[in-house]
């Protein structure tokens, strides 16, 4: 009896299953890079770093957020205006605009604690942005005190979308003088730490 095609039709069956579900193992596994954005705002360079960081990880887009009518560089007067327009419920003009986002289903979003709370300007952008239905993923320097009601407020205004575990750091305590932190022992801490959230959240 000739065995021989039915061999060689066996064969090439095992090829074709082996193909396809290589494959799909392969697409399980590649996480997409071009539907990220990190958007970020950074008065001492602390959270920017930090932005740099998780880009060099997961890819993505970086954008910083600007205001229309920039803060002022003193640190009390700075003080004086958020809690202004905290108390007032304030929201700032940005200049920065996303016109594509839309086409993007992953936003990392980075903000230092001021107040105790989120900076109107991420509150400007979370207001003036709907994300719904994408993954929401917030990370914070502060001073010291926590993420405050940042975190919290991130929910408030993203009650559509899915919002992962967020990663939070000490930067800098402007008042005393001390601004831009990341760097030496403190930068090598941060990326370690950025990498062990972004693999516990699935990056």
């Amino acid at each position: 009896m000739n065995f021989s095609k039915p061999i060689i039709y066996l064969f090439s069956l095992f090829q074709m299953l082996c193909f396809s579900a290589c494959g799909q193992e392969k697409d399980n596994q590649v996480t997409p890079k071009g539907d990220m954005l990190i958007v970020y705002l950074s008065r001492t360079k602390n959270t920017e770093t930090v932005a740099k960081i998780i880009q060099k990880q997961v890819g993505g887009k970086l954008v910083e957020l600007e205001l229309v009518n920039p803060y002022p560089e003193n640190y009390k007067e700075i003080v004086a205006q958020v809690d202004r327009e905290n108390e007032e419920g304030f929201l700032p003009e940005l200049k920065t605009k996303i016109n594509d986002l839309d086409s993007y289903g992953t936003i990392f979003l980075g903000f230092p604690t001021w107040d105790m709370q989120m900076p109107p300007p991420m509150k400007s952008f979370l207001t003036n942005n709907d994300l719904s239905g994408k993954k929401v993923i917030p990370f914070n320097t502060n001073a010291g005190y926590g993420v405050g009601s940042s975190f919290k407020t991130v929910e408030k205004l993203c009650t559509n979308s899915t919002i992962l575990e967020g990663y939070s750091t000490k930067g800098g305590i402007e008042r005393d003088g001390i601004l831009f932190v990341m760097e030496s022992e403190k930068l090598i801490e941060v990326k370690r730490q950025v990498t062990n959230w972004l693999q516990k959240i699935g990056f």
